[in-house]
């Protein structure tokens, strides 16, 4: 039978087929949607805690061994919070046990590089963790939208900029510009311009 009928109209294979892609569009679109506007929030709450972070260390840099994991986890928490109250709002779960791991993973595998196998001085690790940051977008762009990958590479080239060209400690000034107030912007703009 290469035909359906309903409510007196013949729909024949080729109009189901495409009725069935866009639905499948809409569900994709909606998805999308949905990953945009929770990671807009991480985003402007990490942008924020970034900011904050680097100009702490600006002004009391002999703290900054307190500021940057005082800064990590009050990120993972509020995202944490965030999606508890997104949760209650929309009944869609963004942040569980795995996503905890992944955080847990991510940062372990950064310490060890940093700290164990690298030996970085305060100014490599400014410019490590932006960037090792921004690895995850691009790979998330990969699956979740270009915005991601935009996101990412933007944020990478400004950090090399800033480490190569800026060799003052007006490099942390730099980088609560570029790596806080980048993902701030970045999260309103997926916010309100996707």
């Amino acid at each position: 039978m290469s035909a359906l009928q309903g409510n007196g109209h013949v729909i024949d294979s080729k109009e189901a087929s495409a009725a069935l892609s866009d639905i499948d569009d809409m569900v994709r679109r909606v998805r999308q949607s949905r990953i945009y506007d929770f990671a807009s929030l991480f985003m402007v709450v990490a942008g924020l805690f970034v900011t904050a972070g680097n100009l702490a260390t600006f002004f009391v840099p002999q703290y900054s061994a307190v500021i940057w994991p005082t800064v990590n986890v009050a990120t993972v928490a509020v995202s944490a919070a965030v999606s508890i109250y997104d949760h209650r709002r929309t009944g869609l779960l963004r942040f569980d046990l795995r996503i905890f791991f992944v955080f847990v993973l991510f940062y372990a595998f950064g310490v060890l590089c940093t700290l164990v196998l690298g030996h970085y001085g305060p100014r490599e690790m400014g410019t490590f963790w932006p960037i090792y940051f921004m690895l995850f977008y691009c790979i998330a762009g990969l699956w979740f939208g270009r915005a991601f990958l935009a996101i990412g590479l933007f944020i990478t080239v400004l950090t090399l900029i800033g480490y190569f060209f800026i060799t003052s400690a007006a490099f942390l000034l730099w980088m609560a510009v570029v790596n806080g107030g980048g993902l701030i912007v970045s999260g309103l703009w997926m916010r309100w311009g996707e």
